[in-house]
């Protein structure tokens, strides 16, 4: 079953509701290929190839070069192809979001199956098996899956993740069905299927490159046998066995396979191919790479190819498809330059050369535009050509290629060109040229010729605006002024012509990005320049005709207008996100509208706190991609990075004084486009009449728009069409283009592709269009006899405005040399006239001539020269400060190198004799940067894990506070002033404070008696460090001790070495050598020093002998010793020794030989140089040095002259004589000093030359000693990756070993002070027994039922804890319960058969302080009870703890204990390994005494060397142990001795310590009654706030006492007042009794009368008593109600405190009655029927019912008043609580 391929097929996006049409645009031609993707080419049949074209797949008919095209079916691009082996099915591998793999049937192009689940993201390659059964599959990132699929069923079989790293290529062998293998950045792996129990697994092997450095590899080949071939980056081929490499196969004399990445692609007929991307294919002898071979790693195998073919030069093929029909050679080749070669690979005499079958742009189209007269189109790209589509018959035109890469072009408008014939290219190097398209058919009836080609490219000017690659071209509107803009931040101007002639340029803040002109409709002609960097620059188009200066192109005057983005897109979503929380709340305002205002306000609260998006500001600002003219001075912009999703219009602000650099300016307007965040615009062009907006996507989509005419606000860019055409990943879509008729839509992106598209059907574009092909511009006239332009080959040639700038400064440098010479000139014709003058005045008479003086200038002249001449010094040394610091550093260090480390000789004077310095390398600081201490051992590391752990142990034991909690005092609050004492207590208070000082000071003297005393205390454990010394030294020295050479050596750890220490003892020998040679060196410079002394001291004495000679007949002279001279190798540094002559010299040379040989080098210069200094030097010795012939030669003419002269008196005789002998003397004396000090220094140099040897015999032993040291550091860093691991393990035992003893440590602390807390609580429990006996006394009635109410085990709810901020929690535990199951258990027996225990009310007869006394004793035991209880449960978890803590300290010691013999093992192999080393000991023959038969026998393996010194000294050492044995066995015996004596006196002085304390704390409880701290007692001093608060009290008594006196006079007056009420009261009473009497006595008159008067008042009575009823019951009705209020206002009253309920709220419930006991204290009374509490001093008062009316009216008749006027008559405080 087949799937239909519409419906699987991506479909444009169109807006809903709109009426844009799916078809608005119509694929037409493909004219690009993506040709830097791996394996892009793929053959079905010998006529079709197929590859990937962005979102295309193309089938490509060779032959007649059709196309056919397939889309992709998820929109998101195309990752891999590939052909059945079949070739009746082809794989389309896609991209996107969980793509799919869809198999093709070919011919039919039917979708097959469709794998789905392979990946997340991309597939990077598909391939089949050989059979084509199997089909693997792997992803791109993240995942990196690698799938085999039964593609026929459409399932999985296996998958799993190939690498974390990019794959390139995977593939199976032919040979072995089971192994696959996967290549890609750096890695190769092997695979093979393997089958486990429960079901088939792919394993991998990562392949290892060894030695060999790690390579990107593109292909591979698998062998037969299993291995595998691969390429390489450089271009050698690696031959793989198993996972390494076996070999590295290159040609003969070590050049590569192919130069750069090769790739091997088949073994066929005994060969294996490579091709390269060098252009080449190479056959390679299959054998000979099989068996290759080395016997070393990383050698390489040379070999030569059997067969080569080169494609060609500028060739780069990246992969191969072979034809499908049998026994063919033919190869399809992918070229990545941009072509498609058809190759054979017959290697025979007939084989064809290679073809190229299509060429295309190779890497991303830099630019695209069309003719505005023609169906043609013009692009560039960076392959260096620029080539010419026909899209109207889809054909290539011409294509030429240039010297670098095309970066812009541009089609000359017709107001420019009418023919259409002009283009405008930029390239790479800021080169910009014109070039003439023409055809060349035409040319053909002007010359007669008949060129080949449609159309032909030809240069028409070339000019270098810039300096760095152009990025935009545009023409102004009228078509008058070119402009270019470039990445160096430059827009040059060019006026239009015949010939481009340069206006100017201006500099902008950034990198161009485009070039817009300004259209016709606006009013002036202005450029907007967009940078890349977020600037906009608006400039006024420059007049062709103005004046420019000529030094240079810049326009500094030119009119502009900046702007700098600033970004606004975090506050365009904060207020969407406001406006959305506005529309929520308003929303849940309409749902919820009946609800409380009190609710809404809360939600109100709740949507406030919901946080808002932060304003942000990208830094660096986000790139800007494109932009528009909407009105004058505005403009719209689409930026990428953070700010895409919106087109921003933006507006020039007036104020433009501010730096371009630091503006920030806004968006006034934006415009949201649809689903663009992570997509933003990166190309924008209208149709030519401005209805259709078309963007170019960064995803390599493609946008229409549709708008409405004169929309220049974009006010109807909603609805759009959007479909996928380029690679949706790296495709950027950066041109798109109309045709000059708007009926095709050209895009190309920077995936390489190019497509056209129709806006009409096909059918009607056919019929629309009257032409087949587009029509090529005619030649001009005249072309054929011009000739061709010169181009700029030279990407370093100069630019326009370089070359200008540097006219002028060669103008300017002409013009300086000019003054030069005419101010030389003019100072040569004065320094003649002045010479004149000079003689002038010479030959004039004395007396008239002028004086020198006087010819000088005026001494203010020079002065002022003087100082002129200083400050240019200054000034160009100023200028000069950088280079001179940087040449004397640069001179410091060659010095450094050169002159430091020179070798010095010194020579003897009458020997041959000669000692030199040693040659010593410049000392390095050792990059290890050893550490001073050694590792830490493992003792140390467990004392201090021990340490650590137990004092961040933090757990303190409870204090005993909390158990005595009633007996806390709580700290004395901080009173607010302090109170004045008088100077008797201040006296008394300095007194107390010196005492108590004195005691501190004798407390602390004596402290520090006893801890000193207490330090000299030895331990338990202590050992004399003599005896610990002589113990170590006999346990080293004595017994069985293993030779290092034993199996059972155990080396000692004070003796373990490692590769730290022993590098240390490298480093430090080889600090021993270097001082000691350093020393040597001082030694033989300061000898060299003494001889150049000597030497000068020579020649001074010499001289001195020379003038004494002279004086001396010449018979009397004596023969001076030779002179020695100092050798060059005696002063080397003289060499390097300059001066200004010869830096002079050296320059005259150089610029002698540089005008004769160019080809010299400065070191034949340098070395000519020391010659001449050598010569001038022995000149100058030679002058210096007088000659002895010359002063012989003086003296025998003073001789013959003296000879010649009269004769000498006896007396001048005689002294003639006394002078020789003097003169004879002093000669003899400085010869014998001269040769004294000559054999002097022989004799010390020889000294010298002794040590110096002596030296060299120590260094060579040191050396010998070096080279075992190092040697034995091999050892130990080999040894060291195994023992780190295992020290790193035994170190963690430790420490957790360590850890856990300071835990138990601290669980055993925790422990014991639990049981101390425990042990107090028993006793305080027994206390409270005992305070219970002694209150109730002996025979106390109650004593049974008060010890049973004591003993009683009651119900507890736990007490409410409180903290800071948490509320109060009130739990019973169901623990108290558990624990109180029948809690009446003691008591049981004594409640049988009577009544229950109430522990409520207290007996009659029982004291109720006693029965109150005795429930408190109850409380506190049962909290001594509870407590007693935690405390036992802790310390059971303790324990528990300490078991657990127990049984991991022993598996830890065994794993420690593991850990340290894996370690020793480890410790043996190395001293075996280091027993193993040769060590060299130099012996003389004397020395050796291992004799055999009176000879030394060649073989002295047995022998043993030992020091004859150490030798001797053990052989005395027998005796002396002897006697040390006897010694120390006497020793032993008295320190027994003295050891019982000494246990003796311990045991007696502590029993004397015991007796004292006894006696001490006796007396203590005598004076104190308890025991106190003597030491705080002694230190106690007065306290300053006692004293206050004393003196305090007693002003306060005295103050208080004062009121009571005077509320005592008070309370007598008010006693007398109340006496004298009291009286007139009673006075009152008696005369109401009286009043009474008399009442009663009239109402018993009355009723006699009445009985008296008889019927006839009868009648009336009853009338009169009616109206007193109604009267009395209107009364009682006002008083109930009267009563109902003052009812209500009781119970608000009553109520205080408590909460005031509105009228018509229930009231709250009374409260329960609290529990209370007989006999207790209560702080009020509870009303029976409201609940209420009422004052203590009032007591609850009974109901008052209401009054009968006959009583009222006998009342009233009685003269007696009414309730109602008897409560109006009670006070205030007085009035009844109930009216009822």
């Amino acid at each position: 079953m087949y799937y239909k391929y519409e419906e699987l097929r991506s479909r444009p996006y169109i807006t809903s509701d709109s009426e844009i049409p799916e078809n608005l645009l119509h694929l037409c031609h493909s004219f690009g290929y993506d040709s830097g993707r791996r394996g892009n080419l793929q053959l079905l049949d010998d006529r079709t190839l197929i590859f990937i074209a962005g979102n295309l797949l193309v089938l490509l008919d060779i032959s007649t070069k059709e196309q056919r095209y397939l889309r992709s079916c998820s929109g998101g691009g195309i990752g891999s192809i590939a052909a059945h082996p079949s070739k009746e099915y082809f794989v389309v591998a896609e991209k996107g979001k969980q793509p799919d793999i869809i198999v093709y049937e070919y011919p039919s192009l039917r979708p097959f199956c469709i794998l789905r689940g392979g990946t997340e993201r991309a597939y990077s390659f598909v391939n089949f098996n050989p059979d084509g059964s199997l089909l693997a599959s792997v992803g791109s990132a993240p995942d990196y899956m690698l799938t085999l699929w039964d593609w026929r069923k459409e399932k999985v079989m296996l998958s799993c993740k190939a690498v974390s790293q990019e794959v390139y290529r995977v593939s199976f062998s032919p040979y072995n069905p089971g192994m696959l293998t996967s290549s890609g950045s750096g890695h190769i792996k092997f695979w093979q299927t393997a089958s486990t129990f429960t079901s088939l697994k792919l394993q991998g092997l990562i392949g290892h490159f060894g030695k060999t450095a790690a390579t990107d590899i593109e292909g591979f080949v698998e062998l037969p046998d299993g291995k595998v071939v691969s390429g390489s980056d450089w271009g050698n081929l690696l031959l793989w066995d198993g996972n390494a490499i076996k070999v590295e196969i290159c040609r003969k004399e070590g050049r590569n396979c192919h130069a750069g990445m090769v790739q091997p692609f088949a073994l066929e007929d005994g060969q294996l191919m490579t091709i390269g991307s060098d252009g080449a294919v190479r056959g390679w002898d299959f054998e000979s790479i099989n068996s290759a071979d080395s016997n070393s790693d990383g050698s390489r195998f040379e070999l030569e190819p059997m067969n080569e073919m080169v494609v060609g030069h500028n060739v780069c093929l990246s992969s191969l498809v072979r034809s499908s029909l049998p026994d063919s050679f033919v190869c399809f080749a992918q070229d990545s330059r941009g072509a498609i070669w058809k190759l054979d690979f017959s290697f025979t005499y007939t084989t064809p050369d290679p073809e190229c079958l299509f060429t295309f742009h190779a890497g991303a189209i830099q630019g695209l535009d069309v003719s505005r007269k023609s169906h043609l189109m013009a692009t560039t790209a960076l392959d260096r050509s620029v080539k010419v589509f026909d899209f109207l018959a889809n054909r290539e035109v011409t294509s030429s290629r240039f010297y670098q890469d095309g970066t812009a072009l541009s089609w000359a408008p017709p107001l420019v060109n009418e023919s259409g014939s002009l283009l405008v290219t930029g390239f790479e190097d800021g080169v910009v040229r014109l070039l003439e398209l023409y055809d060349p058919q035409r040319l053909h009836v002007v010359t007669g010729r008949t060129p080949n080609g449609d159309a032909k490219l030809r240069l028409k000017q070339a000019f270098k605006p810039h300096n760095a690659h152009v990025t935009a071209i545009a023409y102004e509107r009228n078509g008058e002024i070119l402009a270019t803009g470039s990445s160096d931040s430059t827009v040059f101007f060019f006026t239009v012509g015949e010939k481009y002639n340069p206006i100017g340029f201006v500099h902008v803040p950034g990198p161009v990005q485009a070039l817009e002109w300004s259209p016709r409709s606006h009013s002036e002609s202005r450029l907007l320049i967009l940078c890349q960097s977020g600037h906009v620059v608006e400039v006024h188009s420059p007049d062709p005709e103005a004046q420019r200066p000529t030094e240079t192109f810049h326009l500094p005057e030119l009119p502009s207008l900046y702007f700098r983005f600033r970004s606004i897109k975090s506050r365009i979503k904060r207020e969407e996100k406001i406006a959305q929380l506005q529309e929520m709340k308003e929303k849940k305002k309409k749902e919820s509208g009946e609800r409380m205002k009190e609710l809404d306000q809360e939600e109100e609260e709740e949507e406030e706190e919901e946080e808002l998006p932060a304003i942000y500001n990208p830094d660096p600002p986000c790139p800007l991609y494109c932009g528009f003219y909407s009105q004058p001075g505005q403009f719209w912009l689409s930026m990428g990075g953070f700010d895409s999703g919106f087109l921003y219009h933006c507006k020039f602000s007036e104020k433009q004084d501010q730096d371009p650099d630091q503006r920030q300016d806004e968006p006034f307007d934006f415009l949201p486009v649809h689903n663009t965040d992570d997509d933003p615009i990166r190309s924008v062009t209208f149709s030519s009449n401005g209805q259709l907006l078309l963007c170019g996507m960064h995803s390599g989509f493609i946008r229409v728009y549709p708008l409405q005419p004169g929309d220049s606000g974009l006010t109807s860019m909603h609805a759009y069409w959007a479909l996928a055409v380029h690679d949706n990943q790296y495709g950027h879509l950066r041109h798109i283009r109309c045709s000059y008729d708007d009926h095709f839509v050209l895009t190309a992106g920077e995936d390489g592709n190019i497509f056209s598209f129709s806006l009409l059907p096909p059918e009607e574009l056919e019929k629309g269009l009257q032409r087949k092909r587009a029509r090529v511009p005619s030649p001009r006239v005249g072309l054929e006899n011009e000739s061709l332009a010169q181009d700029i080959e030279n990407p370093a040639a100069y630019s326009i405005e370089t070359a200008k700038q540097k006219l002028e400064n060669d103008r300017l440098r002409r013009e300086a040399g000019l003054k030069i010479a005419a101010k030389r000139k003019k100072l040569a014709e004065l320094q003649k006239k002045f010479k004149q003058l000079l003689d002038d005045n010479q030959s004039l008479p004395e007396h008239v001539r002028l004086k020198p003086a006087e010819l000088q200038l005026d001494r203010r002249f020079s002065e002022q020269a003087e100082r002129v001449k200083a400050q240019r010094v200054r000034e160009v040394r100023k200028q000069m400060a950088w280079d001179q610091e940087r040449s004397s550093i640069a001179l410091r260090k060659l010095q450094d190198w050169f002159k430091d480390p020179l070798e010095v000789t010194v020579v003897a004077f009458h020997t041959d004799h000669r000692v030199s310095a040693y040659r010593l390398p410049a000392r390095t600081v050792p990059s290890s940067q050893l550490r001073d201490q050694r590792r830490p051992s493992c003792l140390n590391g467990d004392k201090a894990t021990g340490l650590e752990c137990r004092e961040s142990k933090v757990e303190p034991a409870k204090d005993s506070s909390i158990l005595e909690k009633e007996e806390m005092l709580h700290r004395p609050q901080a009173r607010p002033a302090a109170t004045k004492l008088t100077n008797r207590q201040i006296e008394r208070l300095q007194k107390a404070a010196e005492r108590a000082e004195q005691a501190r000071a004798k407390i602390e003297k004596r402290k520090l008696e006893w801890a000193q005393l207490y330090a000299e205390k030895p331990n338990k454990d202590y050992e004399d460090p003599q005896d610990v010394q002589a113990i170590r030294e006999a346990k080293e020295n004595i017994g069985d001790l293993k030779l290092k050479s034993d199996k059972d050596f155990t080396v000692p750890k004070h003796l373990r070495m490692n590769a730290e220490e022993k590098r240390a003892e490298l480093i430090g020998l080889e600090e021993k050598i270097f001082e000691k040679q350093t020393e040597m060196n001082g030694r033989i410079v300061a000898l060299r020093d003494s001889k150049v002394h000597l030497v000068s001291q020579l020649h001074a004495q010499t001289q001195q002998v020379h003038r004494v000679q002279q004086h001396l007949a010449a018979h009397l002279h004596k023969p001076p010793p030779a002179l020695p001279a100092m050798l060059p190798e005696e002063n080397p540094e003289k060499r390097l020794q300059y001066s200004n002559l010869t830096l002079k010299r050296y320059k005259a040379l150089k610029e002698q030989r540089s005008q004769t040989i160019e080809q010299e080098r400065a070191t034949y210069l340098l070395q000519e140089l020391e010659k001449e200094m050598e010569a001038e030097e022995d000149e100058s010795v030679k002058e210096g040095t007088p000659s002895m012939s010359g002063s012989s030669g003086s003296l025998g003419e003073e001789e013959t002259a003296e000879e010649e002269g009269p004769e000498l008196s006896e007396l001048e005789e005689e002294l003639r004589r006394e002078e020789e002998i003097t003169l004879l003397h002093e000669q003899d004396s400085l010869l014998e000093q001269m040769q004294s000090s000559v054999c002097q220094f022989d004799a010390e140099l020889m000294l010298l030359r002794h040590q110096k040897l002596r030296l060299d015999c120590e260094l060579k032993m040191a050396d010998l000693r070096q080279l075992t040291l190092y040697q034995e550091l091999l050892i130990l860093k080999d040894f060291e990756r195994r023992e780190d691991p295992l020290q790193g393990i035994l170190n963690e035992r430790i420490m957790e070993e360590g850890k856990i003893t300071s835990d138990l440590e601290g669980l055993h602390e925790q422990l014991q002070q639990k049981q101390k807390d425990i042990a107090k609580l028993q006793e305080r429990e027994k206390g409270l027994i005992t305070v219970l006996l002694a209150m109730l006394g002996k025979d106390n009635p109650f004593e049974e039922f008060l010890t049973k109410v004591f003993k009683k085990k009651i119900k507890r709810v736990k007490k409410k804890e409180q903290t800071g901020s948490e509320e109060e929690v009130e739990e019973s535990d169901e623990d108290d319960w558990d624990d109180d199951d029948g809690y009446d258990h003691d008591n049981s027996d004594s409640d049988v058969g009577g009544s229950a225990l109430d522990d409520s009310v207290c007996p009659q007869g029982c004291e109720l302080e006693l029965f109150e006394n005795t429930l408190q004793l109850r409380e506190r035991r049962l909290d001594l009870e509870e407590l007693l209880a935690k405390e036992k449960k802790s310390a059971e978890a303790l324990k528990k703890e300490c078991d657990t803590l127990f049984k991991k300290e022993k598996s830890i010691k065994t794993s420690r204990m593991a850990a340290e013999d894996n370690l020793e093992l480890i410790n043996r192999e190395k001293q075996q390994k280091m027993n193993e080393l040769e060590v060299v000991v130099p012996l003389r023959l004397h020395q050796i005494t291992f004799v055999l038969n009176g000879s030394v026998p060649s073989d002295l393996s047995p022998a043993v060397v030992v020091d004859g010194k150490e030798l001797n000294r053990l052989q005395e050492r027998s005796p002396q142990l002897h006697a040390e044995k006897i010694q120390q066995r006497d020793r032993c015996c008295e320190a027994h001795k003295q050891h019982r004596k000494l246990i003796h006196d311990s045991r007696d002085m502590n029993a004397e310590i015991q007796v004292l304390e006894e006696r001490c704390n006796q007396l203590m409880m005598l004076k104190f009654g308890r025991l106190v701290d003597l030491e705080a007692l002694q230190m106690l001093s007065g306290n300053r706030t006692v004293e206050e608060l004393k003196q305090e009290k007693f002003i306060r008594e005295a103050r208080y006492a004062k009121e009571i006196r005077q509320w005592d006079m008070k309370v007598e007056e008010a006693h007398d007042a109340l006496m004298e009420v009291t009286r007139r009261n009673t006075e009152l009473l008696r005369c109401k009794t009286s009043l009474l009497d008399k009442k009663r006595q009239l109402e018993q008159n009355i009723d006699a009368r009445q009985k008296k008067m008889g019927s006839t008042f009868e009648y009336s009575r009853r009338r009169v008593d009616k109206e007193e009823i109604r009267r009395l019951q209107g009364l009682v009705k006002s008083q109930s109600q009267q009563a109902e209020a003052l009812r209500r206002e009781i119970v608000l009253l009553s109520r205080q405190g408590g909460h005031v309920l509105p009228p018509g709220w229930a009231p709250l419930p009374p409260l329960p009655r609290l529990p209370t006991l007989r006999g207790r204290t209560h702080t009020g009374h509870q009303s029976r029927e409201e609940g209420h509490l009422i004052p203590p001093i009032q007591a609850p008062l009974p109901p008052l019912n209401p009054l009968s009316t006959a009583a009222a009216a006998e009342e009233e008749d009685q003269g007696v008043l009414p309730n109602r006027e008897k409560y109006q008559s009670l006070p205030a405080d007085k009035e009844p609580l109930n009216m009822e």
